[in-house]
């Protein structure tokens, strides 16, 4: 059957009475170029672990190329429809779990004996952010992250320092990947359609993270510092972050060669490793 017909997914729907939930953001992908674009970025070499799989449109691509696909489901509604679309093969497994509070390394560990992993999705937008986040942090070992977003959400994590998309969840996806924005999908090539684009975004899992800091907690605390308010210098966000006068801020800053004055967003990885490291030696912590 064709899953990428708008016709056959109204078919199935109705075949078993399913009615998409807004709530779970269940908007269904339908465009096979597209689908083939997620596939080939994954690049599968041992398995691939899928997060919602809706009625297994992106799930058949996946199986297609003969690799072991583990699909995450919250809906379990949707376990006799994907019985059905996905009754020929036999790489497919199925798993009832909500992915944000699934030990995900336990999963990995069990289905997949420790190969190396490709994540592909189309994310529901609502919870976007936690799962990227989520698996990104977690030092999952992942090989790369395929994944349906915004559009807008794919720009901020692909931005460079100095845009305005540019913000801390930027830093923390390139510090630990590298993001790519793979191509743009219109509303149109899902449904139902949602109310804005999206893109495909792509993130290859570095060997190691893109720059070294001395203690990772502290570099993300001065990121996340850094922007919690974008119209203020890096000084006042710095200040209101860490446990120091403005004097002393201002030395440390200037001493590595970064005008306190400067916003966030203009700094890049290496700007922030270098503060990180200089409020370690100097105990501001």
């Amino acid at each position: 059957m064709d899953l990428t017909s708008p016709r056959v997914i109204k078919d199935i729907a109705t075949r078993f009475g399913f009615t998409f939930s807004k709530g779970l953001g269940q908007n269904f992908l339908l465009d096979s170029t597209v689908l083939d674009k997620i596939v080939e970025a994954a690049d599968i070499e041992d398995g691939v672990l899928e997060v919602g799989p809706g009625f297994g449109v992106l799930t058949k691509h996946l199986a297609q190329t003969g690799k072991k696909v583990v699909s995450v489901e919250i809906d379990r509604r949707l376990f006799p429809v994907l019985d059905y679309t996905l009754e020929e093969y036999d790489n497919v497994t199925v798993l009832e779990k909500d992915i944000l509070k699934t030990d995900i390394k336990k999963l990995l560990e069990e289905e997949f004996q420790g190969g190396r992993v490709s994540v592909a999705a189309n994310l529901p937008y609502y919870i976007t952010t936690p799962i990227i986040t989520g698996l990104i942090e977690s030092k999952l070992p992942l090989k790369n992250i395929v994944v349906m977003v915004q559009k807008e959400v794919a720009q901020r994590i692909c931005a460079k320092p100095g845009k305005k998309d540019y913000g801390a969840i930027t830093v923390l996806c390139q510090y630990y990947t590298e993001p790519e924005m793979v191509c743009t999908v219109p509303a149109g090539s899902f449904y139902p359609p949602p109310k804005v684009d999206s893109a495909v975004l792509a993130m290859r899992m570095r060997p190691e993270p893109a720059v070294k800091v001395k203690d990772e907690k502290v570099f993300f605390r001065v990121v996340k510092s850094a922007f919690a308010q974008r119209r203020k210098t890096l000084l006042n966000c710095l200040q209101s972050g860490f446990s120091a006068d403005k004097e002393t801020l201002s030395k440390v800053l200037e001493g590595i060669d970064i005008s306190p004055q400067i916003r966030g967003e203009k700094l890049g990885l290496e700007e922030f490793a270098k503060i990180a490291d200089a409020f370690l030696e100097r105990g501001i912590v």
